[in-house]
């Protein structure tokens, strides 16, 4: 068996989820983010990284 190695990405609110499609604030509070500025630390799976270029123009990414 082998381990994939995986980093991590921080994720940042940087605009409001006010009048966004139910699926896209879904998707943010997927993400684990709850409020504007608020970051969190992620792996860096395909699933995150699909779910943030989903909802990327709402957000700051940094690896």
């Amino acid at each position: 068996m082998t381990k994939e190695k995986t980093g991590t990405v921080k994720v940042t609110l940087i605009k409001s989820v006010i009048g966004r499609t139910a699926a896209h604030k879904g998707t943010i509070v997927g993400l684990g983010l709850r409020r504007m500025h608020q970051s969190v630390e992620l792996k860096d799976t395909p699933e995150v990284r699909g779910m943030i270029n989903a909802v990327g123009y709402l957000l700051k990414v940094e690896n």
